[in-house]
């Protein structure tokens, strides 16, 4: 069987593909590839970097949009009926019972962080409050307290930090109590607050 012209030019010519390895390169060429190249540094075996690649954001977008929405409200907030201005604060959620409010109102919860939020003007305070308990269910904290004051330089305002904690307490859905603390941990001036399970 013959081969036709076509299939002898290209079985004889050279796979471009493969590098001739039998051909030495010339010292011109090879200095003239280095000065194209400049100067390279060789690179450990085991020590090549991974290509660098965007990775998704760990952030909750939509948990931090919420928190922001309630933020916004929160800003035109001045206390209503359903918070008390008294001295002692106290809330719990339908479901928690009596026995365990005890408890918390007693301190026989260990609490397992606590933030000082007294002096601070709102925004802020609202702000690190709303990071604190997201950290703190992140963590799975049970028990926690707040450091709110008792507002004795806010004058005839009343305390203003204190009545704000009570009401964005109660605007979060992992809060599932708040009562003030016992006088060694506070007294009117904190607030022990119980988590649900994250």
């Amino acid at each position: 069987m013959s081969e036709s012209p076509g299939m002898a030019h290209r079985r004889n010519r050279p796979d471009p593909t493969r590098a001739d390895r039998d051909t030495p390169v010339s010292d011109d060429d090879s200095a003239l590839f280095r000065e194209a190249v400049g100067p390279v540094a060789e690179i450990a075996k085991g020590q090549r970097r991974r290509p660098w690649r965007d990775m998704p954001s760990a952030r909750p977008a939509m948990r931090e949009a919420d928190e922001q929405a309630v933020i916004g409200e929160l800003l035109d907030f001045s206390p209503g009926d359903d918070i008390e201005t008294g001295d002692d604060l106290f809330h719990r959620r339908e479901g928690v019972q009596l026995s365990v409010m005890r408890k918390l109102r007693r301190g026989q919860y260990r609490c397992q962080a606590e933030i000082d939020l007294h002096g601070m003007i709102v925004d802020v305070a609202r702000y690190c409050l709303a990071v604190f308990l997201r950290e703190a269910l992140d963590r799975g904290y049970r028990c926690v307290r707040v450091v709110h004051g008792k507002g004795l330089r806010s004058g005839h305002r009343g305390p203003v930090l204190k009545v704000k904690v009570a009401h964005w307490l109660r605007q979060r859905d992992e809060v599932l109590a708040y009562c003030s603390a016992r006088e060694n941990d506070g007294g009117t001036g904190a607030v022990y607050v119980l988590l649900r399970r994250g």
